[in-house]
């Protein structure tokens, strides 16, 4: 599984924390790393210079083999925030896509 990290004009993300983002996403994504072929990060920041709640965003795009890339995105408070919140949706959608492949 490859990761690719994406950002906004706004944001750029270090060496350090693209390295701890990935080892979060490879750790919690593991059992589905044989069947993405990539993952995409996309991290913004919805309200730019403007300080706001819930404005950090961070949509996962994953590239399922034989399927169409299936997206989910989180709205939080800080990116770390909002990584979790979507990785924790990309797995329930995986789960979901993997456990009916297997129910038929």
């Amino acid at each position: 599984m490859t990761i690719q990290i994406n950002t906004d004009k706004s944001l750029s993300v270090h060496a350090e924390y693209s390295d701890k983002l990935e080892g979060i996403l490879s750790k919690e994504l593991s059992r589905f790393a044989d069947h993405i072929t990539r993952l995409e990060v996309h991290l913004s920041d919805e309200n730019g210079e403007k300080g706001g709640v819930k404005d950090k965003k961070c949509l996962l795009e994953a590239r399922v083999k034989g399927r169409q890339p299936m997206v989910v995105s989180e709205l939080g408070d800080t990116y770390d925030q909002s990584v979790i919140g979507a990785t924790n949706k990309l797995k329930s959608s995986l789960t979901t896509l993997f456990g009916k492949l297997q129910s038929h």
